[in-house]
């Protein structure tokens, strides 16, 4: 980090946080605040649903996810433009006829309000728990890769997207992100133009999609119907659209940002334009880390890219230094042997000898994984999170490092503030405000919407604090999602479809559903995508088959 790249962070975040309180200073209905007036147009929806989703962990997770595993992790969103399409014909034209501010106010008219506080409650446990890993996600890697204390880095994080997200509410979160956005597709665009020429002169870009084919790393679509592999065509669109619809249907940090739309038709396209658009953007983010790739088969990569693991086994014994370099002179010897096969040409002989060295170069990396753990169990050692990062910092020229720092904090801020907006929002509409007695004026109810935004975001900072990294970043905010999202998805649908359907019914199907999603996922039966249909169809059937046997029938 030079001087230059400090100025270009400093003040693209600080522009952003500037720009955010002006523009949307004096808020001072409940309308304006949660709602943000209804002014917003489609393009402004749409860019602010994106870049909701499109937390830092995309920016950091799924290069390096597309690096180790390929590009078949687009499957996941496979399901998202069929979900964007039911939602636009079914959700929105429900809420916006009914004009309320969350969508679990439309579960009391059609249930009751005990099935209103429940659904609200999944969500604010899930939600609150999402938001303290979007900030702790890019906290923990920039604390590993540049030194920075990780608690600061959470205060830092956190305390920028309280000051405009308490200040401006709904409207403040809309209009920064699309600076955000633009400051996102800028700096990813410059990065992968920069690996592009940073290949050897020979290497096109047909070739190297080529190399990376080679390697395994350009199959897009599996059609394979192995429950224990994670992302195929099926578990993408069944699985995926189920996990959609939630989010985007029933999730109140979506929800929010199109509810803030003009008109019916102004939310509508919004959506729309987010579904045509989101998996082309995640398409090129995995294409990016697949091009880092590439770049490393021509110059020299860590045999693990967490750079604390280097310093664990550095402060190690000698015996466990010596493993240690025995495994990075092979790795190394492995890099040389495949650049000059490259070079030599793709033929049949020297593809099969590459994908040999791969499968080698992978054993050398597992065992590396149980020596760093050895001399440090602390320790992450898997280093997917931090492929991008060190590219970025080991290689990108002077103020591009700051840019794309920017927008990995950029994204941080954006979907965390969506986060804390509809969390304040939901807790102070549906909790606060339904269950008190007396009504108050709207200027009490903003502000109190402020403080529960406030207290929210320190929430989230508490648990950025306490957080410990997952197998992956980016797939463990979807896990904490599908444990969630399938039961409240149910109790939607049985609300829109199934008016036979009551809310005690619904309540204890919901409740039952939960504990078993829970029980699910802890015995490790199902691979995540999944709970999200069986929850969805496990709250339906219980539903009704308590509401065939009840004495409300």
């Amino acid at each position: 980090m030079q001087d230059i790249d400090w100025i270009v962070l400093s003040l693209t975040l600080l522009f952003i946080v500037l720009y955010g309180v002006w523009k949307t200073r004096g808020s001072k209905n409940v309308e304006d605040y949660i709602k943000g007036g209804n002014e917003s147009k489609w393009w402004t929806i749409g860019l602010s649903v994106m870049a909701t989703q499109a937390s830092a962990i995309t920016f950091l997770s799924t290069p390096g996810q597309a690096f180790h595993s390929g590009m078949g992790f687009v499957q996941f969103y496979f399901g998202l433009p069929i979900a964007m399409v039911i939602i636009c014909l079914v959700f929105i034209p429900i809420y916006h006829k009914l004009k309320v501010y969350t969508a679990y106010e439309y579960l009391e008219g059609r249930f009751d309000q005990k099935t209103r506080t429940l659904t609200a409650i999944l969500f604010l446990i899930q939600r609150g728990l999402a938001a303290g890993i979007t900030i702790f996600a890019p906290a923990i890697i920039l604390s590993a890769v540049l030194g920075w204390d990780l608690i600061t880095l959470n205060i830092i994080i956190g305390v920028l997207v309280i000051i405009y997200t308490v200040s401006g509410g709904t409207k403040a979160v809309s209009v920064t992100q699309k600076q955000q956005m633009a400051v996102i597709f800028a700096g990813m665009f410059v990065a992968f133009y920069l690996i592009l020429q940073y290949l050897p002169d020979d290497i096109t870009f047909t070739k190297a999609l080529e190399i990376a084919g080679v390697s395994d790393k350009m199959q897009v679509l599996d059609f394979s119907w192995d429950l224990n592999n994670r992302y195929t065509v099926w578990t993408g669109i069944l699985g995926g659209t189920f996990l959609m619809l939630s989010y985007f249907g029933t999730d109140q940090s979506q929800v929010q940002r199109y509810l803030s739309g003009k008109s019916l038709r102004e939310s509508q396209l919004g959506l729309i334009f987010n579904g045509l658009l989101k998996v082309p953007m995640q398409f090129f983010i995995l294409l990016v880390g697949v091009m880092v790739f590439v770049f490393y088969q021509f110059n020299p990569s860590p045999l693990n890219f967490n750079p604390k693991a280097g310093e664990a086994i550095a402060n190690s014994n000698l015996e466990t230094i010596e493993q240690y370099v025995k495994l990075e002179e092979q790795h190394r010897f492995i890099e040389e042997r495949k650049k000059a096969l490259i070079f030599e040409g793709l033929t049949p002989e020297n593809v099969a000898q590459i994908q040999e060295f791969n499968e080698q170069d992978k054993e050398l990396k597992e065992e590396a994984k149980t020596i760093i753990s050895k001399a440090d169990a602390q320790v992450e050692t898997n280093d997917k999170d931090y492929v991008f990062i060190h590219f970025i910092l080991n290689n990108l020229p002077k103020g591009l490092i700051g840019l794309l720092l920017a927008v990995i904090l950029s994204a941080a801020m954006s979907s965390t503030a969506s986060e804390l907006n509809a969390l304040g929002g939901t807790t102070a509409i549906d909790l606060y405000k339904r269950n008190t007695a007396i009504e108050y004026s709207e200027e009490h109810y903003v502000k109190m919407s402020k403080w529960f935004t406030l207290g929210w975001g320190i929430m989230a900072i508490l648990v950025a604090c306490v957080a410990n990294l997952f197998d992956n970043l980016i797939q463990l905010v979807n896990i904490i999602g599908s444990i969630f999202y399938g039961n409240v998805l149910g109790i939607f649908l049985l609300a829109f479809f199934l008016k036979y359907v009551k809310g005690n019914a619904v309540f204890i199907a919901a409740i039952i559903t939960q504990i078993i999603i829970i029980a699910v996922w802890y015995i490790d039966w199902l691979p995540y995508l999944w709970l999200n249909a069986l929850g969805c169809g496990l709250v339906m059937l219980l539903a009704i088959l308590i509401q065939a046997f009840s004495k409300e029938n």
